[in-house]
């Protein structure tokens, strides 16, 4: 059974708000921070913690300025098949869970796509060593070209900051960091979403449970006869010249 209908107006304001609140912390972070300045939010565990990549979420990176390229392409080309994947579900009148949950993640590599097509050439160069905060439409142009910009990341979770013992294989007295990767909050959309489907699938998709367990109960004409829930059993009767007679008996199957 599906959930009550979403209309399209809700999910792009859903999808504008969240875009909103991502650029503009990224905004405010890349022209009030210096690359690698750190401020410490709620104790070690929480922090922010300005750093730039050139790759995918959680600062992974890949194939230098022709892998940025290419990244950059296949977020546009992701973000366009979304809007149409987003509208053919609200008309299919999908689960409005599974509709939010494919919105977050829209919005998230939207956000991240918005960070590398213009932020190369609406903010000045961030340097790493350097106290010099960027600015924002900078007179003398922008950092880098069109679809070369780099993505902006500033949250910081450490909430593990050891040593390990000498005696663990491999990894013995060296630091161990948890959670090391800084994030943003396109990425948490993102990563939020997949967690949501994965905890709520079968409450998004109600009819994959039937298909793995068989044909529902309530579905007897198809069933074999030694299946089905009601079983006839005929018994022939044959004494002397008496005609033969049939009986049938009804067994009902426990509920």
């Amino acid at each position: 059974m599906k959930s009550s209908t979403i209309k399209g107006k809700h999910i792009a304001g859903l999808i504008i708000l969240l875009l909103f609140i991502d650029q503009a912390f990224k905004i405010y972070i890349k022209t009030h921070y210096y690359l690698g300045e750190e401020h410490k939010i709620l104790g070690d565990w929480f922090r922010l913690h300005f750093v730039e990549n050139e790759g995918m979420a959680w600062g992974l990176q890949f194939g230098g300025s022709f892998g940025k390229i290419a990244l950059t392409l296949f977020r546009l080309v992701a973000v366009i098949w979304g809007t149409f994947y987003i509208r053919n579900l609200i008309r299919k009148k999908a689960h409005k869970g599974f509709i939010i949950c494919v919105s977050l993640i829209y919005a998230g590599a939207a956000g991240n796509l918005i960070d590398s097509m213009f932020y190369g050439l609406i903010f000045n160069a961030s340097h790493l060593g350097s106290h010099h905060v960027a600015q924002l439409f900078p007179p003398s142009g922008g950092y880098a070209h069109f679809l070369h910009g780099r993505v902006v990341d500033m949250l910081y979770f450490p909430m593990i900051d050891t040593v390990l013992p000498n005696w663990v294989p491999f990894w013995g007295g060296k630091e161990f960091t948890f959670f090391d990767p800084v994030f943003n909050l396109a990425d948490f959309y993102i990563s939020f979403s997949f967690f949501m489907l994965l905890l709520f699938q079968r409450k998004f998709f109600p009819d994959m449970g039937k298909k793995e367990h068989g044909q529902p109960s309530d579905q007897k004409a198809d069933l074999p006869q030694e299946l089905n829930p009601t079983l006839n059993i005929q018994q022939e009767n044959n004494t002397g010249d008496e005609p033969h007679s049939t009986s049938t008996v009804n067994i009902k199957s426990m509920p």
